[in-house]
């Protein structure tokens, strides 16, 4: 997703979903950050609130290690500032109302809570209206050391996520369509985490994985891939849900492009993103993917409807 500023927020129960792929881009008040305390680390330049420092420290390392892992494989590293902020910095240093949703602002630089908080609790399900096995995984990965459910460790990967469209946009790939952004930034997610940290990945695909299986496409105001390029802002902005519906199945069809190509896809979409600067109609766009980048890639906008 690309820099933008929006001005209304729907709130109710599915703006939770919003999070799985997280709302345009939002615009940071005009401060610097020099009333947070710094950590200087490899790659990560972060800023944090009082008591978050080790939480800080986790997530900028992280970011390092993700950054370190693809430079061999892209020639590129981008820019990257994090602030972890308490309830209290959040309102100084972002206008996104809702805390402990990660955001980015400005292509450069990531916005994450440094504490649990309601809006992560919300994404808690009602257990008991799921299949018994869903549960049983969602309690067992989703939990704090208290016994407590918690999304935290879902969020902390989403900000992943983010990152990779920092690469976008720095490296100024041509990404073609909507769609093609936010599946650039999952597969991008998807792979780090398959290659390097595979223990994170229940954390990183049961919550899509039932939001796909329990939201049907009927049910949903839009549902293509043409919806999606068409009526994007609306669609973010007034149907969260729905919104999260697609971002959930792009997440899930990452898993299986990993699946089906390990590295090698993700490498082959950044050379062809980067290489085709020209815009695409949706049958050589499709061609370019089958042939340079991998068939389980294509198959996305090829199956969609399925």
């Amino acid at each position: 997703m690309k820099p933008s500023t929006f001005t209304r927020i729907p709130v109710g129960k599915f703006l939770v979903l919003n999070i799985l792929l997280l709302l345009p881009f939002l615009d940071v008040r005009a401060q610097s950050y020099l009333d947070l305390p710094k950590i200087n680390s490899n790659q990560t330049e972060t800023y944090y609130s009082e008591n978050a420092k080790n939480r800080a420290a986790n997530i900028a390392f992280l970011f390092d290690k993700v950054i370190a892992f693809y430079e061999p494989i892209l020639d590129f590293s981008p820019k990257v500032t994090l602030l972890v902020l308490s309830p209290e910095d959040w309102v100084k240093h972002t206008k996104f109302p809702v805390y402990g949703m990660p955001h980015y602002i400005d292509g450069e630089t990531l916005v994450i809570a440094s504490e649990d908080n309601d809006f992560w609790k919300s994404f808690i399900p009602p257990l008991e209206k799921l299949p018994k096995t869903l549960a049983d995984e969602i309690s067992r990965v989703y939990i704090n050391p208290d016994g407590s459910l918690t999304m935290k460790g879902f969020f902390d990967l989403l900000a992943i996520h983010e990152l990779g469209h920092s690469y976008q946009i720095q490296a100024k790939l041509n990404p073609q369509r909507k769609w093609m952004e936010e599946l650039f930034s999952n597969i991008f997610l998807h792979t780090y985490i398959a290659e390097k940290e595979p223990k994170m990945l229940p954390a990183l695909t049961i919550f899509p994985d039932m939001v796909v299986l329990t939201i049907k496409s009927e049910n949903l105001s839009y549902s293509s891939l043409n919806d999606l390029e068409n009526n994007y802002d609306k669609i973010t902005t007034e149907y969260p849900k729905n919104y999260g519906w697609y971002q959930c199945r792009l997440h899930v069809a990452a898993g299986k492009i990993y699946d089906a190509a390990g590295i090698s896809a993700f490498e082959n979409l950044w050379k062809e993103l980067k290489k085709e600067q020209e815009p695409l109609d949706d049958k050589a766009l499709t061609s370019m993917l089958a042939e340079k980048v991998h068939p389980a890639v294509a198959e996305v906008p090829l199956s969609w409807a399925e």
